[in-house]
């Protein structure tokens, strides 16, 4: 796809193609296989207020995670937000629901749409089998979105699920992505992928983020301070005052990972976060949840020995920076994709520009050739 002036588009697209691995086909999450991202967007007006939020769902393993677990790790690196049940991920190092996005106010409703869409499913629950707890990240979106109104209900958890593919993954303002605003712009769902060279193993690490954080100031793209120069141009009414926002990310691969090494790996999307600008605000929240793809911990046969294959530590060194690559461009993905929008009490939040970083495109191509040593 070419840009065209006054449509959205995705960062390469503009010309932009950050670091050195090639990213996978569709250039998202579910590059990694096995994956499926669904979700239900609720954008309208309500007589309590404007609704702009949503739901996202993420099915690691297709959709049959409960019976075949897969390994999972995180990372926090600023606490001032919530993805129920990442604690026991961090303990058991298993992922065995659903992943759920959506804003502060509806985790509880997303939680218990959860456990009622699995134990129809498996109605074993809570009796033969474990019981569950739902993982269900958040941000606030309650700049835009009428967050006390609780727009967000059980049906919209099962329509995201129900509307669960692989391929392709719609970004910006959709499903949790709806009301969230980046760097002072309209913000939201992003997703972006890589894939080693079979000589460092062949693996993919894709990651999907919902984008709810920082200030124009601080935006880079490619590490240009773009935000700088836009921020000349944009009137400070705009912005979010005293809420710097959040961002929960998700990164899978399918190299065969242990939960510790898991873990590791999140915790260098944090720094892909903080290369597209930021510095993880006191009242910010950057959590982060990571799984493989490549080894099933079943819940059936015998649960005393099973195989599994393990990458050595050593050699997670390519997956390292695949995984901030990709978390760069998921965010600014979101940013490119999403369009402007007015809500609560009639805020207005603006699109990133993509003519200026077009323009910014440009004169890299015009000016780096000519800084590369002959």
């Amino acid at each position: 796809m070419s840009f065209k002036p006054g449509e959205r588009c995705r960062l390469r697209d503009l010309g932009i193609q950050l670091g050195r691995f090639k990213p996978g086909r569709y250039n998202a999450i579910t590059d990694v296989g096995r994956i499926l991202v669904g979700h239900s967007t609720i954008n309208r007006d309500t007589p309590q207020g404007p609704a702009r939020t949503g739901v996202t769902a993420i099915m690691p393993n297709d959709r049959n995670v409960f019976m075949d677990r897969v390994m999972g790790g995180g990372f926090v690196l600023n606490g001032a937000g919530e993805l129920s049940g990442l604690h026991q991920v961090l303990e058991w190092g298993v992922i065995e629901t659903p992943i759920i996005l959506t804003n502060t106010m509806s985790v509880g409703t997303c939680g218990e749409a959860v456990v009622n869409y699995m134990m129809e499913k498996y109605p074993e629950i809570g009796g033969r089998q474990d019981v569950i707890i739902p993982l269900v990240g958040e941000c606030d979106d309650s700049w835009l979105n009428d967050v006390s109104g609780r727009h967000v209900k059980a049906e919209h958890v099962y329509e995201a699920i129900s509307n669960a593919r692989s391929g392709p993954v719609m970004e910006g303002n959709v499903g949790a992505g709806t009301g969230m605003i980046t760097c002072d712009f309209k913000g939201g769902i992003g997703t972006s992928s890589r894939r080693l060279h079979t000589s460092q193993g062949g693996f993919s690490v894709g990651v999907l983020v919902m984008s709810n954080f920082g200030v124009m100031e601080d935006l880079r793209v490619d590490g240009a301070p773009l935000g700088r120069e836009l921020a000349q141009r944009f009137e400070q009414e705009n912005r979010r005052v005293n809420n710097y926002g959040s961002i929960i990310a998700v990164v899978a691969t399918n190299a065969p990972l242990l939960p510790h090494q898991l873990t590791r790996l999140a915790k260098r999307v944090a720094l892909g976060i903080g290369r597209v600008g930021s510095y993880a605000a006191h009242n910010s929240g950057e959590i982060i949840l990571a799984f493989s793809t490549s080894n099933n911990v079943p819940r059936e046969g015998d649960r005393r020995v099973f195989r599994m294959k393990v990458l050595m530590d050593h050699n997670m060194n390519h997956l390292y920076p695949a995984a901030i690559e990709a978390t760069e461009e998921a965010i600014l993905n979101a940013l490119c994709a999403a369009t402007e929008m007015r809500g609560l009490k009639d805020r207005y939040c603006p699109a990133l520009p993509l003519e200026e970083v077009k323009r910014l495109a440009e004169f890299r191509l015009k000016v780096w050739p000519t800084l590369r040593p002959q």
